[in-house]
């Protein structure tokens, strides 16, 4: 069975804002290791465009820095999901256009053989967290406080407790948390 890992870089005071993080050849080459570690990447609207509007045209037309050019190689061959109610059709290729989220769905993308899934946007972190389907989370907590923006876990419907596995520290100062949920208790009336 595959794993669905939640993989997504945050501020300290818990917010994904990309231009406030530090993101260093050692932390690209982090995500180049992840990415090859997967075979499906899962993402809502917003990241996708975002991702989508950049990414590919480093392919194109390389930096010269070997860990942000082979991200973009990564990125741009692995299977791509997108779940958006708005978009029309998508061009990136590798990449396949769904409605909705479906339970049973995700459920069987996690059973196919293969490499682990990956989850990279807020918006689907928080979705199939509430769906309780997400093995393990890798969070990126960057060494800057921002004080507003889009907070990583805006919307999550029920407490989720996790267990430490592991860290990971980078020179930038950044440090890489990895949990697994725990079990969810079960209460009983007396």
């Amino acid at each position: 069975m595959r794993k669905l890992i939640a993989a997504m870089n945050m501020t300290l005071d818990g917010f994904c804002d990309h231009t406030a993080m530090i993101a260093d050849d050692e932390i690209h080459q982090h995500y180049n290791d992840l990415l090859s570690s997967a075979g499906t990447l899962i993402y809502g609207r917003i990241t996708f465009q975002l991702m989508e509007s950049y990414w590919p045209s480093i392919v194109q037309e390389p930096t010269g820095n070997k860990p942000i050019d082979e991200f973009a190689v990564l990125i741009d061959n692995i299977s791509k999901i997108v779940y958006s109610r708005t978009l029309k059709d998508v061009d990136w290729k590798n990449t396949e256009l769904r409605r909705e989220i479906i339970e049973d769905e995700i459920l069987q993308l996690k059973e196919q053989a293969g490499k682990d899934i990956l989850v990279g946007s807020p918006s689907m972190i928080v979705a199939l967290a509430n769906l309780d389907l997400i093995d393990e989370y890798q969070l990126g907590v960057h060494p800057s406080v921002v004080g507003s923006g889009l907070p990583l876990f805006k919307n999550i419907s029920d407490r989720i407790d996790l267990k430490l596995l592991k860290t990971k520290a980078f020179g930038c100062g950044a440090l890489m948390l990895y949990y697994e949920p725990t079990e969810k208790p079960v209460f009983r009336e007396a």
